[in-house]
């Protein structure tokens, strides 16, 4: 083993299910549900427990996933309905307090996904109507439609022709998704305004043509941003899972160390990639302490001295203290492994190979003892809840 040592770490697929489970569900304090059997039976050895239970939780997180992502296009629509001010019933969007039976949760999926797709048909109506109705509220100027030679069209004839020319619209336009930008949705409607003074049936179809094509171009654009939102929002899911991922192996890094008499000063609390190492010490270490950082995917931890060695018989406590760090640092690293967090050592450094540094930020005040203490009769009585 070594005083100085560098390890990748990585979380079993048990805890990274629990974890994103847990942000799911809205549960913040500790590790519970489906994915905890999983651990569980990783940690009493039982493989074949463990494959069960891990492929259940698969199973349940995939079905989860799925509502959450159906409670979002219900708040979506939701939002666009308001704005075309449309009288549409959406489904309510599931509450996701509790655990659910996959089949359930599946089931909800397959129904509420017909409701939707009901529910967008309807809203692209309603659009298609008021755009429609807008183009004809007023009559066209200019005499109405001609036929292609220039003869005047009857009144009748060209009452059958507007009320076709309407209906081609109102087919086009309910091609229109509802939630098209304002922008492509003011492009659509003026080439559609161009129908409504059409004098000719050429100039109607030409003007259907233009519609046609900017409706596609509208849509193109709806979809564009409905996926740069399922974008951004899979990244903020990212985000929040490799914070939580962080906050589980900081906080039972933490918890090892304790257990084993450590005091953890600085606080994993407030750690990040940015800020600066946490500080292991023990009462028994008046001269020595460990400099520990967690940074994604790797621990680092050296041991440095509080104060200078001035003798043979300090470098001789050194090499000791550096021995109880080591074997420390392995015991701690199996009480990890039964937490679901692995590791590989990719550098070590024996005890005794060089002068440990003197670290002026790391000496122990009282108060700051006194603080420490507190930290961790917090932290215990948090654990124990």
């Amino acid at each position: 083993m070594s005083s100085g040592v560098e390890a990748d770490i990585a979380l079993d697929a048990a805890v990274v299910l629990t974890l994103g489970l847990n942000r799911v569900l809205g549960r913040t304090a500790g590790l519970a549900g489906r994915g905890a059997e999983a651990l569980a039976a990783l940690a009493a050895g039982r493989a074949e427990a463990r494959a069960a239970a891990l492929a259940e939780a698969e199973s349940y997180e995939q079905a989860l996933r799925q509502a959450v992502e159906r409670n979002a296009r219900i708040a979506a629509m939701a939002e666009t309905r308001a704005k075309l001010g449309a009288e549409v019933e959406l489904p309510a969007p599931l509450r996701l307090d509790g655990e659910r039976p996959v089949d359930e949760l599946t089931t909800w999926c397959a129904a509420t996904d017909k409701e939707l797709d009901r529910a967008e048909r309807a809203l692209s109506e309603h659009l298609a109507a008021q755009v429609a109705g807008e183009i004809f509220a007023v009559p066209a100027q200019g005499g109405g439609l001609r036929s292609d030679l220039g003869a005047p069209v009857s009144p009748r004839a060209e009452e059958e022709t507007r009320q076709e020319a309407l209906r081609t619209l109102e087919r086009v336009l309910g091609r229109l998704l509802p939630d098209v930008p304002e922008e492509e949705r003011k492009d659509v409607v003026e080439a559609a305004r161009l129908l409504s003074s059409a004098s000719s049936t050429e100039e109607a179809e030409g003007a259907l043509t233009e519609v046609r094509l900017r409706v596609q171009s509208a849509n193109r654009r709806a979809t564009e941003l409905r996926e740069e939102m399922r974008r951004r929002a899979a990244e903020r899911d990212a985000a929040e899972q490799a914070e939580a991922e962080r906050r589980y192996v900081l906080d039972s890094i933490t918890s090892a160390f304790e257990e084993m008499g450590y005091e953890v000063q600085g606080g994993f609390e407030t750690l990040t990639a940015g800020d600066g190492e946490v500080v292991l010490s023990r009462g028994s270490w008046p001269d020595h302490s460990v400099r520990m950082r967690v940074d994604e995917g790797a621990v680092r931890a050296a041991m440095v001295r509080t104060s200078p060695a001035l003798s043979e018989d300090d470098r001789r406590l050194d090499v000791e203290r550096e021995q109880e760090w080591c074997e420390a640092f392995e015991a701690a690293r199996a009480r990890l492994e039964e937490a679901g967090i692995r590791s590989q050592v990719t550098w070590r450094q024996a005890p005794g190979v060089r002068e440990l540094p003197v670290s002026d930020g790391s000496r122990h005040t009282g108060s700051a003892q006194a603080r420490t203490r507190t930290e961790q009769r917090e932290r215990r009585r948090e654990r124990d809840k």
